[in-house]
């Protein structure tokens, strides 16, 4: 199967984005480690041929062993034994084959045995994986809740569980309960101090538990008796070892199956304290949530990757008429959507990597010395960027991964109906992703805010700043005059309908979308300028954005409130 790292363009010209210098001298600390640690690089060209052989290392991992296995974990899932969860065989092959790899632990320092990767080839990973497994990418991804023990956790904490991770320690997140989804303040499990031990109790029921039975859980826990909002919530890591959680049951899910998802029932279970008290919700969860979020936009690529290139296959494969259906336009239309739409939301999650990679830089570095204003200020932006893009990323990938799974399938005819083709796989295991990790739904209550603050007019228009020619500049031109019609109907909607009421969160995913493909395809406009490659998925998403933000303008503009009432009825 080749290499799922060295066969995809798309992946090293987003490692050679021009942010990477800044983002990997941050991240190194102007290479002070290279005194201290053989494997620390010299320069900013010995990091990122690090990050080359180590993502050349996980891709051919990726198409040697986890897409083998794919499809006999898909039929087979993970099962329950004696309290304990049991991985598909295949599933315990991957993690296996990765962690002989030394793969695990990309973005942790080296002195928890990291190799102290910046966060974009951590996402680039993670993309890969995906692209072969999302079931199994969830596993891999979740090593995420490192950051938060590395953020914010003692150092005690951090010294007992940062190793362990690095060298293939599972983790899971224990948010979610019966009665608390996305509803997190609603959150039930008690969590009580145990003087005479000096350990926390935790006691309740959690559910819909990704990789339920992980060796290092965090969990949300209402430490505070009498509360009932988030502020009564902390965060806590338990230890497998200890054995005080039952295994209730694994959900029978439509997809990502080699994932186990566990109902878990905490019994009295020992567990330490993340940060501090009553920050478990408002900061800590937040924190990982958004990690979580980019995850879900990793996995969304990397499965649209692999759809497209499915289609493609079987397109030049499968004759009708006495000729491939490659040939025939309503095919190639559905397929080089399929392709432009795949490098709009790769190119809108490096663009979020990246925000991401240097807000975590400076905030590490805050937490070492007293930063300086300037660094204080680039932190702030950053930080600005990186909450605005990461609920957008989350949206339109996961949105997209969907649309182009089902345009998989329906290239494949009949045949991708049939469990003989990985696409009804790629499908079913797409649906989740608008789901998890906060609904689409949710996703525009958290970027409105960026539409009504101004924060992506205003980066639109340090995309626009940039300066490209020939055909790249009369795309800029009609996305110019997209970017002007969106601040008008925005402005025009604040107006009418201000920004408080039910009208305004009725319209608000139109006005988020506007914004998402302005942002998209600026950036890939802006790419082609230094890859020509990227013209053709440029211009078939500048026409497409003409289209639907003309569409949504002309809903925005004509909406009237009374009609939510007719909605109401509906129910």
């Amino acid at each position: 199967m080749g290499n799922f790292y060295t066969d995809n363009e798309g992946l090293k010209f987003h490692l050679r984005h021009d942010l990477m210098e800044e983002i990997v001298r941050l991240k190194e600390r102007d290479y002070a480690d290279k005194d201290k640690y053989d494997f620390a690089p010299e320069n900013y060209e010995d990091a990122v041929d690090s990050y080359e052989k180590v993502l050349e290392i996980i891709g051919e991992i990726s198409s040697d062993v986890l897409y083998e296995n794919a499809k006999d974990v898909d039929a087979e899932g993970p099962r329950i034994e004696e309290n304990a969860i049991i991985y598909a065989k295949g599933t315990q092959k991957n993690h296996d084959a990765l962690k002989n790899a030394g793969v695990y632990g990309l973005s942790l320092p080296r002195q928890y045995g990291g190799l102290n990767f910046s966060y974009v080839p951590y996402v680039m990973a993670a993309e890969i994986v995906s692209r072969v497994d999302c079931g199994f990418a969830n596993i891999w991804g979740l090593q995420d809740c490192a950051e938060t023990i590395y953020e914010f956790a003692s150092e005690e904490i951090k010294n007992e569980y940062l190793p362990r991770i690095n060298k293939g320690d599972t983790c899971s997140m224990d948010l979610t309960e019966p009665d608390a989804g996305s509803d997190l303040q609603a959150v039930r499990l008690k969590a009580t101090y145990d003087e005479a031990a000096g350990v926390w109790r935790l006691n309740g029921v959690k559910r819909f538990i990704t990789n339920g039975d992980a060796d290092i859980k965090l969990v949300l826990a209402r430490s505070e008796e009498g509360t009932l909002d988030g502020r009564g919530l902390s965060y806590f890591v338990y230890d497998r070892a200890n054995k005080a959680v039952t295994v209730r049951r694994i959900e029978n899910k439509l997809g990502i199956k080699g994932s186990p998802t566990a109902e878990l029932v905490f019994n009295n279970a020992p567990a330490q304290l993340v940060g501090d008290r009553k920050l478990g919700l408002i900061k800590y969860v937040m924190s990982l949530m958004n990690g979580a979020r980019l995850g879900v936009g990793a996995q969304s690529v990397g499965l649209a990757e692999a759809a497209y290139r499915e289609a493609v296959k079987y397109a030049h494969e499968r004759e009708q008429f006495g000729k491939p259906i490659a040939d025939f336009a309503q095919v190639y239309e559905m397929i080089g959507n399929m392709r432009a739409k795949t490098d709009a939301i790769r190119t809108l999650l490096y663009e979020t990597a990246r925000q991401v990679d240097m807000c975590k830089s400076l905030e590490a570095i805050s937490r070492e010395r007293k930063i300086t204003p300037e660094e204080k200020q680039l932190l702030k932006s950053y930080s600005r960027l990186a909450d605005a893009l990461t609920p957008m990323l989350k949206l339109f990938s996961s949105e997209y991964a969907n649309q182009i799974t089902y345009d998989c399938i329906q290239v494949h005819g009949g045949s991708g109906f049939m469990k003989d083709y990985a696409c009804e796989r790629f499908y079913r295991d797409a649906r989740i992703l608008t789901i998890y990790e906060g609904t689409s739904q949710l996703q525009v209550v958290a970027a409105i805010k960026g539409v009504t603050s101004g924060v992506y007019a205003a980066r639109i228009k340090e995309y626009e700043a940039v300066e490209v020619g020939g055909e790249l500049a009369t795309m800029r031109q009609t996305l110019i005059s997209l970017r002007e019609r969106y601040e008008a109907v925005v402005e025009s909607a604040k107006e009418r309908l201000g920004t408080a009421g039910e009208a305004f969160d009725f319209v608000s995913r139109r006005l988020v979308e506007m914004a998402g493909y302005l942002i998209m395809c600026n950036l890939l406009v802006n790419d082609s300028a230094k890859e020509e490659s990227f013209t053709k998925s440029a211009r078939l998403m500048t026409k497409l954005a003409q289209s639907e933000i003309e569409k949504a303008a002309i809903y925005v503009e004509n909406f009237d409130p009374a009609i939510l009432e007719d909605y109401k009825k509906m129910l």
